[in-house]
């Protein structure tokens, strides 16, 4: 028996996953009897269980050897929502299978059973995580994995321009290509200016694409950025203040740190990866303990502005704050003057 997990947050991606999975067991009338049960919106066991999901018809599909194919292949999503003993017992039938049949497992956003990710790979099975990754450097790789895959070729420009696009959408990426192939054709090589008739709209901002534009002093950047966070990332002038407070936060502990000397000490002061922490103390070298202060300031002073101090609207005192923050960065003047 030949089984298979699918991982990731985010619905579409997962679910273009799987359809590659099955489409890669052959796909139409030769993929054989095709079973899916839910381990969150399917059917509950009752009594002792207090509602928990009924996992015995799934094993005795398992178990079945199918009636008019040469394979059953049975789909569980949400194995996410299984408990241990659930997850235990699937893996014993992972390790010794019954039948010839398949067992396509699906994940969502809930983390999944070690027992059973350890028999799927044991097995020989195939183990797909779909999410991009949390920062800048998984992100990318993962886009020139699905890149790589794609029918039509992209030159530099035109993967700049993609992967600005999307920004942390990652599933707009697959729709976009699948058009640029059916508008171009495969194997064709595009631009830019190819591409870009093809994007619509923009997909939301990763965070560090606001701070890393106010660390550069790019107010324009900044404030394009942060609009791409509140629209398309629909996040709340709340939420991109929590970024902007970690941020300068950062800057402060490691102003007053004289010891850190290297993006590893730095890293470990502040308890994240290298990569951003060695951003944050070049960045707290160049603005100085006064620039840092004055951008602690204007971090507090905005909360206390979003939380009712002033009547502005929420999404024009953020953006002010950011505007100061990047002209905080851009000045090598001593700090402007407090409001």
């Amino acid at each position: 028996m030949a089984s298979h997990l699918v991982t990731g947050g985010d619905p579409s991606l997962v679910s273009r996953a799987l359809s590659e999975l099955l489409e890669e067991l052959g796909g139409g009338s030769q993929l054989g009897e095709l079973e899916e049960y839910d381990a969150e919106a399917g059917s509950a066991a009752e009594g002792d269980d207090g509602g928990r999901f009924d996992l015995s018809p799934v094993l005795s599909a398992l178990s079945t050897p199918p009636l008019l194919s040469e394979r059953r292949v049975v789909v569980l999503r949400g194995v996410g929502s299984l408990v241990a003993a659930q997850a235990r017992e699937l893996a014993r039938v992972i390790a010794e299978p019954p039948t010839e049949n398949v067992l396509l497992l699906v994940a969502g956003s809930r983390p999944v059973a070690q027992s059973l990710s350890k028999a799927v790979k044991q097995a020989g099975g195939k183990v797909v995580e779909t999410d991009p990754g949390r920062n800048a450097r998984a992100r990318t790789e993962w886009l020139e994995r699905r890149l790589a895959r794609s029918q039509v070729h992209l030159d530099a420009t035109a993967r700049r321009l993609l992967v600005d696009h999307i920004g942390e959408d990652a599933s707009r990426l697959d729709p976009i290509l699948e058009l640029a192939e059916a508008t171009y054709g495969a194997g064709r090589k595009l631009g830019a200016a190819d591409l870009e008739p093809l994007l619509g709209e923009e997909g939301p901002a990763p965070p560090w694409e606001l701070t890393d534009a106010i660390d550069a002093g790019d107010g324009e950047r900044a404030i394009h950025a942060l609009h791409r966070l509140l629209h398309a990332g629909e996040r709340h002038p709340l939420q991109v203040l929590t970024t902007l407070n970690r941020h300068v936060s950062g800057l402060l502990r490691l102003d007053g740190a004289e010891g850190v000397r290297s993006p590893e000490e730095a890293a470990s002061l502040l308890s994240m990866s290298a990569f951003p922490a060695k951003k944050l103390l070049e960045q707290s070298r160049r603005l100085g303990h006064d620039r840092i202060v004055r951008a602690v300031e204007v971090v507090a002073e905005a909360d206390a502005d979003l939380r009712g101090r002033l009547a502005w609207p929420a999404e024009l005192v953020i953006e002010v704050a950011v505007a100061r923050l990047a002209q905080l960065s851009r000045s090598s003047a001593r700090p402007p003057a407090r409001r």
